[in-house]
């Protein structure tokens, strides 16, 4: 039986004039390094001559034996080769890299080879290479028809699978094949976003005794003495305002029948001009009056509708951060967007993961040390994926990457207050 070839790995390399010689004698230690690392199988070097402006270029190509161990590569030998390098010439080297298989698709004899009814491109096999339409016309079951609906959460080789895992547990993957051209097996990166938020945001405030308020049974309604217990509370607020209190009255257990949001005299001449537009005497007992009907509600369903435009407008500012912290990458802003994007995905899934863990194990009665220990592993992770994906995307060694990435920290603790300041103030008034 013939075996088929590992994946190849392969590095292009442009170098200044200057640091050709330099770079040649480092490139031979590699590949010996390479030969002996666990996963390659070969390693080499090509001269291939040079660039349109005369900048000399080297391939090196490393034969991994399978794709397994090309994966585990990507993670730990490669990515330091990358880091080295830009250590080692910083900006004398420019270097990009790619996977490669063999292509094993044997092309089909004409005479047995019809084209695709969707988009008239000879077929090789089962789907069209052009159009992604399968070639069979035949009608489909039901059970066929609900497969292919959920097909993609039961497979384990379909695009979310390949890119929730990679997502979850290979920083700065899906970021670093994006660049790189490796594309098509991933779901794209803001869809992956908006996915993962509204799942987060289902899961995280989705309440089924509100929102599907008719499949329960209604709550008892307060007791003769509940009733009397709130009937005293508001006669005592009363009293209160019969004796000179003004404004909104509230009693310091927090019932809310214990409001009273008949407003007196407020005096708001010394505040801004858009303060007393809106905080007038009518909008304060309206304000109350929700609270008193809803509670705290009011205010957390308008700060809720404010958050995902305020992670919106976070995620470009923390990209034009890493513009700054990376002027020589010659990187576009666009792409410090897309390390974002990727890394927000990557929190949602984890606090969704998160809050289904912590539910599941309430429901299941098994909450312990063990349970909160889990917990405070999960949240300490995003720190952690954090620095590795800028090591993974950036490519710069341990040091340098560790003063970004506080740089980084500090820029997103203030970013993420100030957007998160202004969600609350939006949701204050516009309720």
């Amino acid at each position: 039986m013939t075996r088929l070839a590992g994946p190849l790995y392969e590095i292009y390399l442009v170098v200044a004039d200057t640091a050709e010689s330099e770079l040649d004698t480092w490139l031979e230690a590699l590949t010996g390094r390479a030969r002996c690392e666990t996963g390659i199988e070969d390693a080499r070097i090509l001269d291939a001559g040079a660039d349109d402006e005369g900048h000399a270029v080297r391939v090196c190509q490393f034969r991994a034996v399978d794709d397994n161990a090309l994966d585990k590569l990507l993670d730990g030998f490669f990515a330091d080769v990358d880091a080295d390098i830009a250590e080692q010439f910083g900006a004398h080297v420019v270097v990009s890299s790619q996977a490669m298989r063999a292509d094993n698709t044997l092309e089909l004899p004409p005479t047995r080879s019809s084209n695709c009814r969707n988009c008239g491109t000879r077929l090789r096999g089962q789907y069209c290479g052009s159009c992604g339409q399968r070639a069979s016309n035949r009608l489909i079951s039901l059970w066929q028809l609900l497969r292919e609906a959920f097909g993609d959460l039961l497979e384990i080789d379909s695009k979310i699978w390949r890119t929730l895992i990679p997502l979850l547990v290979r920083p700065g993957q899906l970021t670093h094949d994006y660049l790189q051209g490796r594309r098509a097996r991933y779901m794209p990166p803001f869809r992956t976003y908006l996915v993962l938020s509204v799942i987060f945001f289902v899961v995280a405030f989705f309440d089924p005794h509100e929102d599907l308020g008719l499949l329960f049974e209604p709550e008892p309604g307060p007791t003769p003495e509940e009733i009397a217990d709130r009937d005293a509370k508001l006669a005592a607020v009363q009293a209160a305002m019969d004796n000179g209190g003004h404004g909104v009255t509230v009693t310091l257990d927090g019932d809310r029948a214990g409001w009273n949001c008949e407003t007196g005299e407020i005096n708001l001449d010394e505040s801004p001009g858009w303060v007393q537009r809106r905080l007038t005497p009518t909008r304060i007992k309206y304000l109350c009056d929700q609270y008193q009907e809803r509670g705290f509600k009011v205010f957390s369903d308008a700060l809720v509708d404010n958050i995902p435009v305020a992670l919106i407008v976070l995620i470009p500012l923390m990209a034009l951060v890493l513009k700054v912290l990376y002027p020589l990458s010659r990187r576009y802003f666009v792409e410090h967007l897309l390390f974002f994007i990727h890394f927000h995905a990557f929190f949602f899934l984890v606090l969704t993961l998160e809050i289904l863990f912590s539910r599941a194990t309430r429901l299941l009665n098994i909450e312990g040390t063990m349970t909160t220990l889990v917990m405070v592993a999960a949240s300490l992770y995003v720190p952690v994926y954090l620095y590795r994906g800028m090591r993974r995307v950036y490519r710069q060694g341990h040091l340098l990457t560790f003063f970004k990435y506080i740089g980084l920290l500090i820029a997103y603790f203030f970013g993420a207050s100030l957007t998160m300041l202004g969600a609350v103030i939006i949701a204050v008034v516009s309720i």
